[in-house]
């Protein structure tokens, strides 16, 4: 016996009703992807007996088209009806900065209505965490410059109001993007609604500065995811040699988190992520130093 195909209410199959679907019935918005591309790098030390402090690092690309001709902002542009959004943004990643194979990790969607004053455009992020000493950047596609901007972030105030049902907490927060030609500066507002043990987020930009889009917002909260997942993967073992000093390291988890770690408490935190070796670092001005490299398995071990 032959089941019977199911219909809706006005009789037709499914593949009667894809047949005569109109979808000019809806507004169709815009898709977007933008990659927030962060790296830690070595900045300059006169004391040759320490280590090189680093900075945490993000790309961006000047625009060279409008809107927001000549303003800066993540690499990224819209999907084709015919591409995946991982496939639109690992293309947009290399037409406008020459890279390419990269991971790249899903974010974020954004949706807000007014984000693009050309139409109304949604987008996905994603983020990669790369060692750019191994990249070559070359701006293309509509994008004049590509650079690297060091980030820093920090808190101006906070408030606390109490409501009827629960909390709410605002906080503002000053973004700053830095390299040797440019300082971008935004500031960012967090709002945090707890009421009924339901819990809200809403992240709004008060002063974009020359950051495009509404990307200083996007930029934050990459931060901020950024900071979690070192806490609990593998993340920062993207930017390590081989075989490291755990002093290395440690630096590399500090200038992510953006505070120092106590030493002690740090290595007990790494230890299962790290295989030590018999060999030593040795350079001038230091003291010799064990070599340690990472260890694929501690997935498996915690």
């Amino acid at each position: 016996m032959t089941d019977k195909p199911l219909v809706n209410k006005r009789g037709q199959t499914e593949q009667e009703y894809l047949r005569t679907y109109d979808a000019s019935q809806f507004e169709r918005p815009s898709v977007t992807v933008d990659m927030l591309i962060f790296t830690v790098v070595d900045e300059q030390e006169e004391n040759y007996r320490k280590l090189s402090p680093k900075s945490l690092q993000i790309l961006l690309v000047k625009r060279g088209e409008h809107p927001f001709l000549g303003q800066w902002a993540l690499p990224g542009g819209f999907v084709s009806p015919r591409e995946s959004l991982e496939d639109a943004a690992k293309r947009e990643l290399f037409t406008e900065t020459n890279i390419q194979n990269i991971y790249l990790e899903q974010l974020y969607t954004w949706g807000d209505v007014g984000r693009d004053p050309r139409m109304r455009v949604i987008s996905t992020s994603y983020m990669a965490l790369v060692d750019s000493s191994t990249l070559s950047l070359q701006a293309g596609d509509d994008a004049d410059e590509a650079e690297w901007f060091r980030i820093e972030d920090k808190w101006l105030k906070e408030t606390k109001t109490a409501t009827e049902n629960g909390t709410v907490t605002e906080k503002w927060l000053e973004l700053r993007l830095v390299n040797a030609k440019e300082e971008l500066s935004a500031t960012i507002k967090i709002t945090k609604t707890i009421a009924n043990r339901i819990v809200q987020e809403k992240r709004e930009i008060v002063d974009a500065g020359n950051i495009a889009f509404d990307h200083a917002k996007l930029i934050q909260y990459a931060l901020e995811r950024l900071r979690g997942k070192i806490e609990y993967t593998d993340i920062a073992f993207a930017l390590m040699p081989e075989l490291f000093t755990l002093s290395e390291l440690q630096q590399v988890y500090e200038v992510i988190l953006g505070k120092e770690l106590l030493a002690a408490a740090f290595r007990r935190k790494v230890a299962d992520k790290v295989l030590e070796t018999n060999q030593y670092r040795k350079h001038a001005g230091h003291r010799p130093s064990k070599y340690y490299r990472f260890n694929p398995e501690w997935m498996e071990q915690s």
